[in-house]
């Protein structure tokens, strides 16, 4: 089933989705490999597009695989329910009425059991997530070490087959010595493979457990610090060191602050808000109910402002047919059991902030202030609506497409042209090892 305009909008401008990091990493993929192509060799091309299109496969899937395998082995050895949230400890009003309120008994009794056993519950939620990040961190250890020895002996091929053009009368002595270094160093080079390895469990801090991208930094990191440590020669290590700064600035921290930008730009140049989520500002409840005001005006009258978390909680629970509750729903804020409207207690609620417009108290400061500038505007509700719409989509496009640029664009033209001014034009791998075998020939 080909999912909503606006709910692939909803995805691309989720900043804790892992879609947009796969298209921007895509982006960047492609552009580096081409570079490679481009300014060393087809070997150099090779060796880069198993380098960024391995790294993006394990980088991407390793963690939810892992973690899918840990539910399916650990959790379910223990008879513990993997979807049930280890914040619902956060707050112990929060979980008390989230049992008193659970009609589903096999739910439940998973919720009494995390209240019965919160430090088991704790490490055990921890354990999952250092299991994951080790494996999926070993996982690219050992796509290196595969990646430098095919590389090598793709580029032993390489030097030996030119070295056979050449005219046996002038390196007779040069060819016997050179095919002797060569079973030597295969020798080496078997005896050098045994060498293991292991993937160092990584501790973290409870912060990264829930958000995936944050998750999948924790990876980066580490994949990071093994490319510029394990790095072949100086050129590997300054491309690594260019591609690496970037890929951390525009992957991770520069989406924000655009984003930040173009939602001030919005209202400063048409005062229309574009916070909300794509699903929502684009949902037909959204704008019928903005056609007839007084349901918007009724939920954000009746949402309980200054009322504990607990009683937040409660009024969510109790009040399903409200605006508020069906939106924040929509853009799951919410979580729901599967084909059902019902608020599935296993899953965590950030009640948030007013004043940061995050969690459910965001969605009622982002619906309020968009009511507002609606009744401002003199604009009839289409033409209101549809400014909003477009603008949405528009930031959303303007962000996705500055990070691509960057990331597939300028970052290979950038270590492209420190290749040419600096000379090193050659594929660095292939010219140090053809070095070597001379030298000991």
């Amino acid at each position: 089933m080909i999912p909503a305009i606006s709910s692939i909008y909803s995805t691309l401008g989720n900043p804790s989705s892992l879609v947009p990091l796969a298209v921007k990493d895509v982006a960047n993929s492609l552009g580096l490999t081409t570079g490679s192509y481009i300014i060393g060799d087809k070997l150099e091309g090779k060796d880069r597009f198993i380098d960024e299109f391995g790294t993006e496969a394990i980088w991407l899937f390793g963690l939810p695989v892992f973690k899918k395998i840990t539910d399916l082995t650990l959790y379910k050895a223990l008879k513990i329910d993997p979807k049930v949230d280890v914040r619902l400890l956060q707050n112990s009003e929060v979980l008390n009425k989230a049992i008193e309120l659970e009609k589903n008994t096999k739910i439940k009794k998973s919720l009494e059991k995390l209240k019965a056993n919160p430090k088991f519950s704790k490490s055990l939620a921890l354990t999952k997530f250092g299991i994951a990040t080790a494996l999926t961190i070993a996982s690219y250890t050992m796509l290196t070490k595969y990646r430098h020895k095919q590389t090598k002996e793709a580029a032993k091929k390489e030097i030996l087959a030119e070295h056979a053009k050449i005219k046996q009368s002038k390196f007779n002595n040069t060819r016997t010595s050179f095919g002797e270094f060569i079973k030597n160093a295969e020798e080496e080079k078997h005896n050098a493979d045994k060498i293991s390895f292991t993937g160092n469990l990584v501790s973290s801090l409870q912060g990264f457990m829930f958000d995936p991208v944050q998750n999948l930094m924790i990876v980066d990191g580490s994949i990071t610090a093994e490319r510029l440590s394990k790095s072949r020669n100086g050129q590997e290590f300054v491309g690594y060191a260019i591609k690496e700064g970037a890929t951390w600035g525009f992957m991770y921290f520069a989406s924000k602050p655009i984003q930040k930008f173009l939602e001030k730009q919005a209202v400063a140049k048409y005062n229309k808000s574009i916070e909300l989520d794509a699903r929502v500002i684009e949902s037909e409840e959204f704008k019928k109910a903005f056609a007839d005001k007084k349901i918007v005006e009724e939920s954000l009258k009746n949402f309980p402002k200054d009322a504990k978390d607990v009683e937040i909680f409660e009024y969510l629970h109790k009040n399903p047919d409200d605006f508020l509750v069906k939106m924040a729903k929509k853009c799951d804020e919410i979580h729901t059991l599967p084909k059902s409207d019902l608020i599935d207690n296993r899953k965590f609620i950030d009640f948030g902030s007013y004043e940061k417009k995050t969690g459910i108290k965001g969605i009622y400061a982002k619906i309020e202030t968009l009511l507002k500038q609606y009744n401002d505007s003199g604009e009839t509700l289409d033409m209101f609506l549809g400014k909003v719409k477009t603008l949405k989509r528009q930031s959303v496009l303007k962000n996705l497409g500055a990070c691509i640029a960057a990331l597939g664009i300028a970052v290979p033209a950038i270590m492209i042209g420190v290749r040419y001014a600096t000379g090193d034009k050659k594929f660095k791998v292939k010219e140090d090892l053809e070095k070597e075998l001379l030298l000991n020939a």
